[in-house]
C-alpha cells in the first residue's frame, strides 16, 4: 500500500471514441488511481458527455477551455492545478493502458526522480476494431490477438511480451533516452510545481520533454520504463502539426539546456 496519492491526467481533444476505449482501460486496472483529470483543450459537447458517462463509475474531472487553437501546456497546467494527488500519472485520450498500467508506475516511483514509459502503436484497422472486452480482458495487449488482427511483426513487438525480467533488461539496455513523453511519463507533483509545470509559449513538437529537460537540471533523474508501462497507440491524423511551432519550441528547449533552467516563467504562475 503506497503512502501517497495518486493522480492521472489525461489530455484530450475531440476525439471521444478513441478517449472512450482509454478510459475502458482505466476500469480494468488492478490498482486505482485517487483521481483522473481530463484535461480537455477544447472538445465539443461529445466529448463532455461520454465524461459524464464514466463519472459514475471513475473519479473523473473535467478541466476544459475553448478552443483557440492547439493550447495543449496550457490546459495541462490548469490540470495540475486542480489535482490534488501527490504523485501524477501524464497520457494522452489515445493511450490504453494494460491493466498494470497504473500499478507499475506506482512501482517504480521514487523519490528524486521521473518516470519515462512509451507506446506500442497499433494501425488504424486495430485502433477501430478494439472493445471493451479485448481491453478489459487483457486479450488486445497480447501478440497472439494482434497477430491474429493483422499485426505485421516488427522488433517492437517486443514490448508486448509481457516478461517482467525481459523488460528490465531493455529498459536497461534500450538505446532511447529516458525523457518526458507526455503520452507516458509519471512524477512527483510537487517537483512538477517547482518546475512551475508546462511552458505555455510551446505548441505541438517537444513540448513534454522541455518540462523533463527542466527537470533533469534540477536534479530530478529520468528513469527508462518503456518496456514496463504498456500503453496501445490508437492511430490517428496529426492536423496541428506545422513546423513554425517545431522551430520555436526548439529554440525554447536550447535555451532551457544552455542556460540550465529548472523553472519557466511561463507556465502555472506568470513571472
Amino acid at each position: 500500500m503506497n503512502d501517497f496519492t495518486t493522480g492521472i491526467i489525461i489530455s484530450t481533444y475531440n476525439n471521444p471514441r478513441w478517449l472512450e476505449k482509454t478510459l475502458w482501460g482505466y476500469m480494468s486496472q488492478t490498482v486505482s488511481a485517487d483521481e483522473i483529470i481530463i484535461a480537455d483543450d477544447g472538445s465539443d459537447d461529445s466529448t463532455r458527455s461520454l465524461i459524464e458517462k464514466y463519472a459514475s463509475v471513475l473519479p473523473i474531472r473535467h478541466v476544459w477551455h475553448e478552443d483557440l487553437g492547439f493550447r495543449k501546456t496550457k490546459i495541462l497546467n490548469e490540470a495540475i492545478k486542480t489535482s490534488t494527488a501527490d504523485y501524477l500519472i501524464f497520457t494522452d485520450q489515445d493511450c490504453v493502458p494494460r491493466h498494470d498500467f497504473v500499478e507499475t508506475h506506482l512501482r517504480f516511483a521514487r523519490r528524486g526522480h521521473f518516470l519515462s514509459g512509451g507506446y506500442f502503436k497499433l494501425p488504424m484497422d486495430i485502433s477501430e476494431c478494439l472493445t471493451q472486452d479485448d481491453i478489459a480482458s487483457g486479450a488486445a495487449f497480447t501478440l497472439s490477438f494482434l497477430l491474429d488482427k493483422g499485426l505485421k511483426k516488427s522488433f517492437k513487438i517486443t514490448k508486448l511480451f509481457g516478461n517482467s525480467i525481459f523488460a528490465s533488461v531493455m529498459n536497461a539496455v534500450t538505446p532511447a533516452r529516458a525523457s518526458w513523453n507526455g503520452m507516458n511519463s509519471s512524477g512527483w507533483r510537487d517537483d512538477i510545481a517547482r518546475a512551475n509545470g508546462f511552458d505555455e509559449r510551446m505548441q505541438y513538437g517537444g513540448e513534454d520533454r522541455e518540462l523533463g529537460e527542466r527537470l533533469v537540471n534540477a536534479g530530478i533523474k529520468p528513469v527508462q520504463i518503456r518496456y514496463s508501462a504498456i500503453t496501445l497507440h490508437l492511430d490517428h491524423k496529426r492536423p496541428y502539426v506545422n513546423d513554425e511551432a517545431w522551430a520555436r519550441n526548439d529554440a525554447i528547449r536550447r535555451e532551457t539546456r544552455r542556460r540550465r533552467l529548472t523553472r519557466t516563467a511561463y507556465g502555472i504562475t506568470k513571472d
